[in-house]
């Protein structure tokens, strides 16, 4: 599926069934990554197995070949714009949005504005390795909605605290990539999407 947004094409992978789903749950990648990265495809099975309909973004940017997302206002109007389509085909139901690392902080960034529920972070980069005075933990701390933070415990961009998030999941011997341990994100995910759910009226 294919949406047009400000800053050209998403492209957008479906899994799961529209019709049945208690809930939207749209992904979305690193800064220079794709939708199909062991930590998003262990996501995308966590929600499908919690009765979502589940789409992993491919933002614009990436479409046409850049490496780096550029301004992170068009990144954002970028993907409210997407947001919006995915919703439309999907009206009325309860939204959880996420991604890893810059995929992290667009979720974490447009939640309030997208009307998300929660946020599942894979990976926030807190600051680039080595530079721990350029935090970026404002774009979590300011979310606005539950978020759940999943991180490597040896990851170089910074391990939030346990305070920074409704919940904190740190994965030993796991570096940014978050490449192995798959059944333990799927795990954290899978238990802490029902709590999400449960406050929202009729879909508990």
């Amino acid at each position: 599926m294919d949406v047009d947004t400000s800053s050209g094409v998403a492209r957008i992978e479906l899994d799961g069934d529209a019709a049945a789903a208690r809930f939207l749950f749209v992904l979305t990648h690193g800064a220079g990554g794709g939708v199909a990265s062991p930590d998003l495809l262990a996501a995308r099975d966590a929600a499908l197995r919690s009765g979502a309909l589940v789409a992993r973004a491919l933002q614009p940017y990436r479409v046409r070949g850049a490496r780096a997302p550029g301004s992170v206002d068009k990144q954002d109007a970028a993907w409210a714009e997407l947001v919006a389509a995915l919703r439309e085909r999907a009206p009325g139901l309860p939204l959880v949005q996420g991604g890893r690392s810059n995929g992290a902080r667009v979720a974490c960034r447009t939640a309030g504005a997208v009307g998300a529920s929660g946020i599942v972070a894979l990976a926030f980069p807190l600051h680039p390795p080595g530079k721990p005075e350029h935090s970026r933990i404002g774009e979590l701390r300011d979310r606005g909605v539950p978020a759940l933070v999943i991180s490597g415990a040896r990851d170089p961009f910074g391990v939030p605290d346990a305070g920074d998030a409704d919940e904190v999941v740190v994965i030993p011997g796991e570096t940014h990539a978050l490449k192995g341990h798959t059944g333990l994100i799927m795990a954290a995910i899978e238990r802490w999407l029902p709590i999400v759910l449960a406050d929202l009226p009729g879909k508990g």
